[in-house]
């Protein structure tokens, strides 16, 4: 195969679900965070008080970016910083009321996202298509870790 379109698709996809998902978000009146901010939040409800470099880790963000992000979701009360419990020179991030009340509406913006994101897929069709781009993923990740 001479000519692949592989990584311009997935990039093209990604801009078009992040403007999908933002219309979603304000169709649900979920207008105090964006989609990206949301992937922070997501991390947190699935595990909450956790450190910088595992948020960083687990979102796939920069540490520079993911700074930016957490303070303007600590300006707005959806998260605040606490001093690691071992260590007082690491900072754990950890959810407000406020944003863990959020978590059903996002859920429910998450599960329209899937429906329009795999629409006219079958079960089949779409633990073939996941286990693609996780290779795809790993070989990414692999390659990386060898600057």
């Amino acid at each position: 195969m001479t000519k692949t379109r592989g990584g311009f698709l997935i990039s093209k996809i990604k801009q078009v679900q992040g403007r999908v998902f933002e219309r979603l978000l304000a169709a649900h009146g979920i207008d105090q965070f964006n989609g990206a901010q949301g992937r922070i939040l997501f991390v947190l409800w699935e595990e909450d008080n956790i450190s910088i470099s595992d948020l960083s880790e687990r979102t796939g963000l920069a540490k520079t970016t993911l700074t930016s992000m957490l303070d303007r979701l600590e300006a707005s009360g959806h998260i605040q910083r606490t001093s690691h419990p071992d260590d007082r020179r690491r900072t754990n991030i950890r959810l407000t009321a406020a944003a863990r009340g959020m978590q059903g509406p996002y859920d429910e913006v998450s599960r329209r996202m899937s429906k329009v994101f795999y629409e006219g897929f079958d079960d089949q069709e779409i633990a073939l298509f996941e286990r693609m781009l996780e290779r795809v993923l790993d070989n990414m990740t692999a390659r990386e870790a060898t600057r």
